[in-house]
């Protein structure tokens, strides 16, 4: 590959990873063409952007931004499959549903949140994760907890006192 692709495709994944606020790296390798179809269509059905990328021109791309993806880097070796979302724990929920059947693709490392994660045990942590969408609702239910738990004691105690005022005055 002559240096100015080199120099493309760098850019590109530059580009993909600043677009991105969340992405994993992955052992593909033993997949037959079909069960990269599969993974690719099951990606493109849940938002998550699949690339193959060579981990020297990955490297070059991470060194050259901001952040400092090094604690990453040593899990830059075999083929990698980077695997980019904007929600943190799609492509581990992804990556777990589809290695049941086909004992790939294998967690290498992953950057959600602003945190490393190194290593396949830690795909169950990265699944447990709820996502910004997933707390607000949390937050939300818990606030209109007691609310609601307020209203309904009053229109239950509303009826009640509706029921004895009703019985009292018809004796």
């Amino acid at each position: 590959m002559k240096k100015e692709d080199k120099d493309i495709v760098i850019s590109q994944i530059k580009e993909t990873v600043a677009s991105y606020s969340h992405f994993y790296l992955t052992e593909a390798q033993g997949l037959n063409a079909e069960q990269v179809s599969k993974l690719r269509r099951l990606c493109n059905k849940r938002e998550v952007k699949m690339l193959v990328v060579k981990n020297t021109l990955f490297r070059k791309a991470l060194e050259s931004l901001d952040v400092d993806y090094s604690p990453i880097y040593d899990s830059l070796k075999n083929n990698t499959a980077v695997l980019f979302s904007n929600t943190g724990n799609v492509p581990a929920k992804l990556i777990k549903e589809f290695s049941k059947d086909n004992q790939k693709p294998v967690l290498k490392a992953a950057y959600v949140e602003e945190c490393f994660y190194i290593g396949e045990n830690q795909l169950e942590a990265l699944a447990a994760l709820k996502s910004k969408n997933e707390l607000i609702g949390d937050i939300i239910a818990l606030l209109q907890s007691p609310a609601k738990n307020v209203v309904s004691a009053l229109q239950s105690g509303g009826t009640t006192i509706h029921g004895v005022l009703k019985t009292l005055s018809e004796r």
